[in-house]
């Protein structure tokens, strides 16, 4: 692959500022990522590349979220193995195929997400019960890491859509689970676009240094600022990622 010019690197590094922030504390901050490194390293390795960025970018998230002491281990845990597993089928198949039909039919799936929170915003508030029960808690799961792995833009919604509203951890416990359960899968992701030969590591990396800056500002606003400002955040994020995947 050819270097990064320095011109380049420096977008990368403000466009991972951006995307970091927007993942972190939301989700959809591929849908701003994913273009720029299409027009930088080509639309074949950009998918890969950008999972270089969102390890980074989780690493700094997930420790600023668990200092905070803000990550529920407790509901964390079962749902790992479902994510990392559906990330990795999602990641292989996605070394083979295209994401324009699955991402089309998933920014239906956002909007939806984003109006919820909209009319019924006190499902998106308040804590509890988990809604659902094995085996179907883990299918779901599998379900949106499978999404995670093939194309990753608007994960993060479908993440908090699954911990908010079935685990019902709250948006600033949400926000936590879903960047340590995109740290989880993340690896194994990267490895399967890397062994294809469909990751810039220069490239990445100057997005993945952004990423963790965007990624640490979001994570500690979460906490001091609580859940009341992330709700908006999401619902324009949301909106913007929907509409991009829709008709892009």
């Amino acid at each position: 692959m050819p270097p990064v010019s320095t011109a380049n690197i420096v977008l990368l590094l403000f466009t991972g500022v951006a995307a970091g922030f927007i993942n972190t504390v939301a989700g959809g901050g591929s849908v701003i990522s994913l273009p720029v490194l299409v027009e930088i390293v080509g639309a074949s390795v950009a998918n890969g590349t950008n999972r270089v960025a969102i390890l980074m970018e989780s690493a700094v998230g997930a420790a600023s979220f668990h200092r905070g002491d803000k990550v529920p281990w407790r509901f964390v845990a079962p749902l790992l193995m479902p994510v990392i597993l559906g990330a990795g089928a999602g990641a292989w198949i996605a070394t083979l195929l295209s994401a324009e039909t699955m991402k089309r039919v998933f920014g239906i799936v956002i909007v939806l997400v984003a109006l919820s929170m909209l009319v019924r915003p006190s499902r998106w508030l308040q804590e509890g019960e988990p809604r659902l029960r094995e085996p179907w808690r883990g299918l779901v799961f599998f379900g949106i890491g499978f999404y995670g792995g093939f194309v990753q833009a608007g994960v993060g919604f479908l993440l908090l859509a699954g911990l908010v509203l079935i685990e019902r951890l709250g948006l600033i416990r949400g926000n936590a689970a879903k960047v340590v359960l995109v740290l989880a899968y993340t690896p194994l992701s990267l490895f399967l676009f890397a062994r294809a030969g469909q990751v810039d590591w220069a490239a990445g990396v100057a997005l993945g240094g952004g990423s963790m800056t965007g990624a640490l500002i979001a994570s500690r606003l979460a906490i001091r600022r609580g859940a009341g400002w992330i709700r908006w955040v999401v619902i324009a994020a949301a909106m913007a990622a929907a509409l991009r995947m829709l008709f892009t």
